[in-house]
């Protein structure tokens, strides 16, 4: 599996496009569905599914959007669906202008466990904390991890948020730090790391 990692928008949020066996598979999309459709045409792909780590709209802003060139599911936790509910009432006032977004359609709510899409095999975590319905994709096989807001290089997700839950933020953690720790994380903003190292520094 190729993994082609792009930071996209305003908020400079993590954008994955995993490539397999001439698959495409998207990790939050964030707000530029021109250049990741062109990617996915350049490379030709097919893509087969988009997939949200939680519901802030710096992540998944342009699912609708790409939903309209590919009639492809949006999977997301269910108690995150407030806030694809509330995508443009929340840029507007993060951003500080009007932002217009297309709504994503096709939204199939997901879980913790085993899951496959096509040729992409991977565990669902359920890693609620900053917002409630967080999710985190593990790969087993390649040892690699996408976890959204919750964990990143050297800081966690922050838990400020009216609906944000530091104990859960906690709990969710100590879930991510007992993967192996050769294990690749990578995070919803910044840098990659490895959960050996964050595990020296959270202890």
């Amino acid at each position: 599996m190729k993994i082609n990692t792009y930071t996209l928008g305003e908020l400079q949020a993590n954008c994955y496009l995993l490539e397999h066996e001439g698959e495409a598979l998207i990790i939050d999309p964030a707000d530029d569905s021109s250049f990741l459709l062109e990617e996915v045409l350049r490379r030709n792909l097919k893509l087969v599914a988009l997939l949200g780590t939680h519901g802030h709209f710096d992540h998944v802003m342009a699912v609708g959007e790409i939903q309209m060139s590919f009639n492809v599911p949006f999977y997301i936790h269910k108690k995150d669906q407030f806030l694809i509910d509330r995508l443009e009432n929340t840029a507007e006032h993060f951003l500080g202008h009007k932002q217009i977004i297309i709504p994503p359609k096709l939204i199939e709510h997901i879980q913790s466990g085993e899951f496959q899409i096509s040729n992409f095999k991977f565990n669902i975590l359920h890693t609620p904390g900053h917002t409630p319905g967080g999710l985190s994709f593990y790969f087993p096989e390649e040892k690699e991890v996408f976890t959204g807001d919750t964990l990143f290089a050297g800081a966690i997700g922050r838990t400020d948020l009216s609906y944000s839950n530091k104990k859960d933020l906690w709990s969710s953690l100590k879930l991510l730090l007992a993967l192996p720790e050769e294990t690749t994380i990578n995070a919803g903003h910044g840098e990659s790391s490895y959960i050996g190292q964050e595990k020296a520094i959270l202890g």
